[in-house]
């Protein structure tokens, strides 16, 4: 099964590193990972989307994640 997991980061300057510590924690099951964040008039915005591709089981990842952020997520058999 694949699960794609989409993560909304509010703030992404103060979310980054306990965002990354999670991701490193499950790095060995995340095939892909994209980030998607708007940029106006040359500035990147403190909000974005985080999209991860997730080959194995995830609810442990999901689980922890939705600890701090809000998730959508789909699984394709």
């Amino acid at each position: 099964m694949i699960t794609i997991i989409g993560i909304k980061l509010d703030n992404r300057i103060e979310s980054s590193e306990k965002f990354q510590s999670i991701l490193t924690k499950y790095g060995c099951i995340i095939k892909t990972r994209l980030g998607v964040h708007p940029n106006k008039n040359g500035t990147c915005s403190n909000t974005g989307i985080i999209l991860l591709e997730i080959e194995e089981d995830a609810s442990a990842l999901k689980k922890e994640l939705e600890q701090f952020w809000g998730i959508q997520s789909m699984n394709f058999d």
